[in-house]
């Protein structure tokens, strides 16, 4: 899969009701591959829809998803997840990493699921656990704490456990649902340097959802999403 847009949309609409306004209604939406796009709303306006449905979660009633030049919405459930397993890093607001793992297994996942990540890593001409460890020591987190569980780490080393696990492999697009919402102001502005930092080094595109305001600098575009109804989504 090779495009100059990670993602394109075009004339998107989705609705949890019929009977109600649409949560997204979107003409048109572009990120060029590589860039960076901060996506923001109030609560209600759709950000985590958006984010699911540009992942292949969800699939709009109305209008068109490309990913990386290639028609996305349209494919089967199968294939979307292959899709996704294959090319987009996902931190998600809770991190969703098994808390039963060391914090080395965590981070290994998305390695064995996908070959297509497996030869991303294979760039690198070193082992997958030495490419775990680059990630880690890049994000900051000590050394001592590679084997331990992750029930071990505070909610800030968890964190970034979560964004190597989407980091290895190299893919081209890495999502981020609202991944700083329990961080401290320090811990947030910290954590946004590294990531921003970490894609552009591998030349990933970053799709980052947030209220926060205070986090536009750290991008290179944003798009606002407005609240249209009384969906369920934060």
């Amino acid at each position: 899969m090779t495009s100059a847009q990670a993602f394109e949309v075009s004339d998107l609409v989705f609705s949890w009701n019929k009977n109600t306004l649409a949560t997204l209604d979107i003409p048109a939406l572009s990120i060029p591959l590589g860039n960076s796009l901060f996506i923001h709303g109030a609560s209600g306006s759709g950000k985590s829809t958006l984010l699911n449905i540009l992942s292949g979660v969800l699939v709009a009633q109305q209008g068109d998803v490309k990913l990386l030049g290639q028609p996305f919405s349209v494919v089967s459930n199968r294939q979307r997840d292959q899709i996704r397993s294959d090319h987009l890093g996902y931190i998600f607001q809770q991190f969703n990493l098994l808390p039963y793992l060391s914090v080395m297994e965590n981070i290994l996942l998305p390695i064995k699921i996908s070959t297509v990540r497996r030869r991303g890593h294979s760039r690198h001409s070193i082992t997958l656990v030495d490419e775990a460890k680059h990630w880690l020591t890049q994000l900051k987190v000590p050394e001592n704490l590679f084997q331990e569980k992750i029930s071990r780490l505070s909610v800030g080393q968890q964190q970034r456990v979560a964004a190597a696990r989407a980091l290895i492999g190299s893919p081209e697009i890495i999502i981020a649902d609202e991944p700083t919402s329990s961080l401290d102001q320090k811990n947030v502005d910290n954590f946004m340097a590294v990531l921003v930092e970490q894609c552009s080094s591998i030349g990933s595109t970053l799709v980052f959802v947030s209220h926060d305001l205070n986090l536009l600098p750290y991008f290179d575009a944003s798009f606002a999403l407005q609240t249209t109804s009384l969906g369920n989504d934060l």
